[in-house]
């Protein structure tokens, strides 16, 4: 594995700094609502969604986009992504999940990784949200319980199957520890579940 240089750390550090932008607590901003006081309390879509959908939807602009850009500035499309890529996108998905502007706490990353997904495997993240959505879909139309998570945690399952077959050993190995990671953010949504049962 290549050193990671000045310039490919300072860019790291952009790239977690882009990510912990609080796009949720901002799309609220005029509302008289602090989105981490109310519902589950997680500075994400999902959260904003039980509030009020078109702030909803800047705030999943804001946090794809959050994952995108870093990509976008800093990543050269003609080069392998399982290194510079990936390190730049879990920069992102870390800002997000502990953004300084929120004391190191944060939403839950999968829109953010969704977005890093878009930049390096755009034709792979398109299927992944395909497939979100019709789990998605399914879960509202037979009400499962925690069917955001669900959806969520299944897609990136999916997501780095399509990397085994279609990608480098090191791109699965990296979408496997990507998974692990966004699954522990929703231990509480799993155990909750657990609850259920």
């Amino acid at each position: 594995m290549p050193g990671i240089d000045t310039t490919l750390a300072l860019q790291a550090l952009a790239a977690f700094l882009i990510g912990s932008i609080p796009f949720a607590v901002l799309a609220m901003l005029g509302s008289g609502i602090d989105i981490r006081q109310v519902g589950s309390g997680n500075p994400g879509f999902n959260n904003v969604l039980r509030v009020s959908k078109p702030r909803a939807a800047l705030t999943l602009m804001g946090d794809m986009g959050k994952g995108f850009v870093p990509i976008l500035l800093f990543y050269d499309a003609a080069a392998d992504p399982s290194y510079e890529g990936w390190l730049l996108g879990f920069a992102a998905v870390f800002g997000h999940c502990y953004s300084p502007f929120l004391g190191f706490n944060g939403g839950k990353g999968i829109a953010t990784s969704s977005g890093v997904m878009l930049g390096l495997y755009p034709k792979l993240a398109l299927a992944g949200l395909v497939f979100f959505v019709l789990v998605r879909l399914l879960g509202s139309n037979k009400k499962w319980p925690e069917a955001g998570a669900i959806a969520s945690v299944a897609t990136w399952v999916f997501f780095a199957s399509l990397t085994y077959y279609y990608e480098t050993g090191v791109a699965t190995r990296n979408a496997i520890l990507m998974t692990v990671f966004l699954a522990w953010r929703h231990k509480t949504n799993f155990q909750n579940l657990l609850r259920r049962a």
